[in-house]
C-alpha cells in the first residue's frame, strides 16, 4: 500500500472569480477523514496545472484542452462593462457593445473572453491583470468587460457595472486529467452535480423483485395445505354422520331391545 493510500488527500485548483466554498463545505462534511486543499492558479495557466497533475481537479474557464483533460460544464457567467460610478453607462440597466465605441475599452494579458471583434478603441498598452485595469478604470483611463465574478472580486466603492447585452459569456466548468478520473474525483463530480449523499452511483444496486412475483411468507405457503387438511378431516366427518342415522353401532344402542328366545 502506497503513502497515498494511506493518507488520501484531494487538491482542488481553481481560478479567480470562482467561489468554491459550498462545494468545499459538501466535500469536509462527507469526506472528514480526506482533506481538501485549494490552488489558487490564473485561468491562463489552469490548463497547464491540472496535465502537470499539481491539482487533482480544477475549477476553470472554457475553453481547456479536451486532448488531456476532461470537463464538466457547470455555469454560464454574464458579462458586464466596469465603469466609474459618475459614468453615464451607470444611469442605465443594460449597454451594448456598440454602446462601447466611444470608449477606451481595457484588455488585460489574462482576459478570458473571446471576441469576434472587441468593442471600444484600445488602449496603448495592455494591463498586465484584471486587477491593474480595475485600477485604470478608477483612475478615468478606461472602461473593462469582464465576466461579473471578476467584477465583483475586485469591487470598489468608486466604481459599477452593468451587463452587456451582446457580449461573449464566460462558462465555468469542472475540469481534471483524461486519465485519472479517481474515486476522489468522482466524489467531487457528485458534489458539484448537487447528488445527495445517498446516491447509488457507482454503488451495486440490489435487484428489485417484480410487483406481480411477490415471495409469500411461509405461513402463506402453509395456508393451502391446512385448508386442503381440513377438506379431508370435514370429509371424515360427514361421513361418521352417516353411520349415525344407519346401522352403526349407536344407532344399534337407541333400537328397541331384543328378546331372548
Amino acid at each position: 500500500m502506497t503513502s497515498s493510500e494511506e493518507t488520501p488527500s484531494f487538491r482542488l485548483a481553481y481560478v479567480p472569480g470562482v467561489t468554491p466554498g459550498k462545494w468545499v463545505r459538501i466535500w469536509n462534511e462527507r469526506l472528514p477523514d480526506v482533506p481538501l486543499t485549494l490552488v489558487g492558479v490564473s485561468a491562463a495557466e489552469a490548463s497547464d496545472v491540472l496535465r502537470g497533475r499539481d491539482a487533482d481537479a480544477g475549477l476553470v474557464r472554457l475553453p481547456v484542452d479536451r486532448t488531456a483533460l476532461s470537463a464538466i460544464p457547470l455555469y454560464t457567467e454574464t458579462t458586464v462593462v466596469v465603469v466609474p460610478k459618475d459614468h453615464i453607462m451607470a444611469t442605465v440597466d443594460e449597454v451594448s457593445a456598440a454602446d462601447l465605441a466611444d470608449d477606451i475599452v481595457l484588455h488585460p494579458l489574462d482576459d478570458t473572453l473571446d471576441w469576434e471583434q472587441r468593442p471600444g478603441r484600445p488602449a496603448v498598452e495592455r494591463p498586465a491583470t484584471t486587477a491593474d485595469a480595475v485600477e485604470l478604470v478608477a483612475a478615468g483611463v478606461g472602461l473593462l468587460v469582464v465576466p461579473q465574478s471578476l467584477a465583483r472580486l475586485h469591487h470598489r466603492k468608486d466604481l459599477t457595472y452593468r451587463p452587456v447585452s451582446d457580449a461573449p459569456e464566460s462558462r465555468v466548468a469542472l475540469s481534471w486529467p483524461e486519465d485519472e478520473t479517481t474515486d476522489l474525483v468522482e466524489e467531487f463530480i457528485g458534489i458539484v452535480r448537487g447528488r445527495t449523499v445517498n446516491s447509488t452511483r457507482g454503488r451495486p444496486k440490489t435487484p428489485a423483485q417484480p410487483k406481480n412475483k411477490r415471495a409469500e411468507p411461509d405461513s402463506a405457503r402453509r395456508k393451502p395445505a391446512a385448508g386442503r387438511a381440513a377438506g379431508k378431516a370435514g370429509g371424515k366427518k360427514s361421513a361418521g354422520k352417516s353411520t349415525r342415522s344407519g346401522s352403526g353401532p349407536k344407532a344399534a344402542k337407541r333400537g328397541k331391545p331384543r328378546r331372548r328366545s
